[in-house]
């Protein structure tokens, strides 16, 4: 495996240059819905645009909050297929058509499709696929996900490159994904920038975090089974028997109506928040009193460098992968098993109590820089 500073080349003569006559990448995700994922391609997209690179921007489906954020120097392709299983035609279109010179596809089943579209195009196109999750780790309700490491399993091997956001998920690609090494490079998602730090110091009024001596924990991510918020809300209720405190998870998903009922149950209705999508999370990260991430499974949780990044403390699961690596081994923030209420509710506990320099937390942070990230995927294409 290669190491984030030394990302195998493409080579700048293996394909063609974009339609406007110099050299044109492509990103390709299914949508911008929120996630780390989808962040961490609005910000790659940009930063490649601002280094003066053709870009586009190709979405399954033109959808999602992130739209917004989009870098205007940059083309959005929307393919108007409405699922990924149906992308695979119109993106092989694309590539014929384009012939970017190289195409990088984030989240697993977009990869799968990506790599069936590269063969249906027949182009010299060279094509890096980026995988977020420790693949063997997942464990889901959905009978799609569960297919996805087999999947996987057949198609990555068929691309140029695979790009694996931690040290962990790389392992994982080459020991249980059969992965050649040499097609495997370590590149964390590009994910602080100065937007981010403007944002987290911007004006915020809330309720909660208004209060004097306000104790707000704060979680963020998609409502799903991967999360395990439901340990995460019997953590707070344990504490909360003890402590004032209150507990706000910020996101949307299939989830909700559980986590819903299971507040009620607990009689935490007054002090559970699930205010659904936010339009910026990170000033309620830098007036927090921590930042908890109850994952069963990971690659490189994107939420818990912002966190870090806004100057607020963690605690996390020491789930595959991705929270020990952030963490530097529990050096700069908690780390607890998956699935312990009691361990979860303890590492709360104590971070109430003591609170680490905020300028400690950033600097660890500012290792996942926007900046860093976009140096090695522009190395990746040959680019730089």
């Amino acid at each position: 495996m290669s190491g984030p500073a030394e990302a195998q080349a493409f080579g700048a003569g293996d394909a063609a240059g974009g339609a406007r006559g110099g050299p044109r990448v492509a990103c390709f995700t299914p949508d911008l819905t929120d996630g780390g994922a989808q962040r961490a391609v609005v910000k790659l997209v940009g930063a490649v645009a601002a280094r003066g690179v053709a870009v586009d921007l190709v979405l399954v489906e033109r959808a999602g909050p992130h739209l917004g954020g989009v870098d205007g120097r940059a083309r959005v392709v929307d393919l108007a297929a409405g699922r990924v299983a149906r992308a695979v035609l119109p993106l092989a279109r694309y590539l014929a058509r384009e012939r970017p010179r190289a195409l990088v596809s984030f989240l697993t089943h977009a990869n799968v499709a990506a790599v069936a579209a590269r063969a249906l195009a027949r182009t010299q196109t060279r094509l890096a696929l980026v995988e977020q999750n420790t693949l063997s780790a997942v464990r889901s309700e959905w009978r799609r996900d569960r297919l996805l490491p087999a999947l996987a399993r057949r198609a990555y091997p068929r691309a140029d490159a695979v790009v694996a956001v931690s040290e962990g998920v790389a392992r994982d690609l080459v020991s249980n994904l059969g992965v050649p090494p040499d097609k495997v490079s370590v590149i964390p998602n590009p994910v602080v920038d100065a937007a981010l730090l403007e944002a987290a110091a911007a004006p915020f009024t809330h309720p909660w975090f208004d209060e004097e001596g306000a104790r707000v924990f704060l979680a963020a991510g998609r409502l799903t089974p991967q999360k395990d918020f439901p340990t995460l809300v019997r953590a707070f209720r344990m504490l909360r028997g003890r402590r004032r405190a209150r507990l706000m998870i910020l996101g949307e998903g299939e989830e909700r109506a559980r986590l819903e009922a299971l507040i009620s149950e607990l009689g935490l209705t007054d002090d559970v928040a699930l205010p659904g999508f936010v339009e910026n999370p990170y000033a309620r990260m830098s007036r927090a009193a921590a930042f908890v991430l109850s994952s069963r499974w990971e690659g490189l949780p994107t939420v818990l460098i912002e966190a870090l990044a806004c100057g607020c403390p963690v605690v996390a699961t020491d789930c595959p992968s991705g929270p020990r690596e952030i963490l530097g081994g529990g050096a700069h923030g908690a780390l607890v098993p998956v699935g312990d209420a009691e361990a979860m509710r303890d590492a709360m506990a104590r971070a109430l109590e003591t609170r680490p320099p905020a300028s400690a937390l950033r600097e660890r942070a500012a290792l996942y820089s926007v900046e860093r990230a976009a140096v090695r995927y522009l190395e990746l294409f040959g680019l730089s």
